[in-house]
């Protein structure tokens, strides 16, 4: 069947929830150059394929441009073929019609594999091997540069499209070179992973903590404007400043813990008009956080 002339079956037959304010099912990318990525089951109908068009984009050339179809019945889930080219598979048997998805179940697209988590157990997603191979940064157990990239690319594009307000933190650690020459890079690791822990305390659930490279860290705050990200920015700043990093170093043959202080400097940036790409957005959160560094470090700009 050629791609561009696949007929979509509408089932007459389907009863899809709607309104429900439950945690949304999701499945999560096994294979691919997505490996990793989680799309959230936010509509009655998700579409996966190849199209702009579709809720679930999947730009792979096994995929059809409208694959397959994810539907909410109740408080389950359904695969639908949509007469893709080659089909799909559910723990490795083909679909024919509506099958039923359970918790944990894997659907393949063409070569694709998705795993699937239900409604009631999305919270296992923050603990599948690959989901945190893919997007969890080691050292700091928050999101790494790769997921931060693609969620403000996301991000930006449904502000763009809705009008929602946007804002991003840039910051990172003052001074931090000679912590590693002074105390070792086991000291260095360990007040990466303190700082993270110490601003993912702050942060609310729906903002996207994640390390950007080295000391350099990045806070996504959808819904939000540039005053509330700025009294954000100040409060992380203040448990910083406030805070009693503890290193174990040794000294004349003994273990000793001895107390640092470690500030941050900080630029926050809201998305504004001029602002043409999620690249210039942060290029702008990051000149603020420059001029935070130039005058004095352990500040906020915005």
């Amino acid at each position: 069947m050629s791609e561009e002339k696949t007929i979509i079956a509408e089932s007459p037959n389907l009863t899809i929830l709607q309104g429900s304010k439950r945690k949304n099912a999701c499945v999560v990318q096994y294979s691919g150059a997505k490996l990793g990525k989680r799309y959230p089951l936010t509509e009655p109908v998700n579409v996966i394929g190849r199209s702009p068009s579709v809720q679930i984009i999947i730009n792979e050339a096994s995929v059809s441009r409208q694959h397959a179809r994810l539907v909410l019945i109740g408080d389950n889930v359904v695969v639908e073929d949509m007469g893709s080219s080659n089909g799909t598979f559910v723990n490795d048997v083909r679909t024919d019609g509506q099958n039923p998805l359970k918790d944990g179940d894997i659907i393949r697209l063409g070569t694709v594999l998705l795993k699937f988590f239900a409604h009631d157990n999305v919270d296992s997603v923050m603990h599948d091997k690959i989901y945190r191979m893919a997007t969890i940064d080691a050292g700091t157990q928050i999101f790494n540069k790769q997921y931060l990239l693609d969620a403000l690319d996301s991000e930006f594009k449904f502000s763009r499209t809705y009008g929602r307000d946007l804002a991003i933190i840039y910051y990172d650690l003052d001074h931090f070179k000679p912590v590693n020459d002074n105390y070792g890079h086991n000291a260095g690791d360990y007040i990466l992973k303190e700082s993270a822990a110490l601003v993912k305390s702050a942060v609310r659930k729906d903002d996207i903590l994640g390390r950007f490279g080295g000391e350099e860290f990045v806070i996504i705050l959808p819904n939000t404007e540039a005053r509330t990200a700025a009294e954000l920015a100040e409060r992380i700043r203040h448990k910083h400043e406030s805070h009693s990093f503890l290193i174990e170093v040794e000294k004349d043959g003994q273990r000793k813990r001895i107390s640092h202080r470690q500030t941050i400097s900080m630029g926050v940036s809201q998305l504004k008009t001029p602002i043409a790409s999620p690249k210039e957005f942060l290029e702008a959160a990051d000149k603020k956080l420059y001029n935070s560094k130039q005058t004095g470090r352990n500040k906020v700009t915005n």
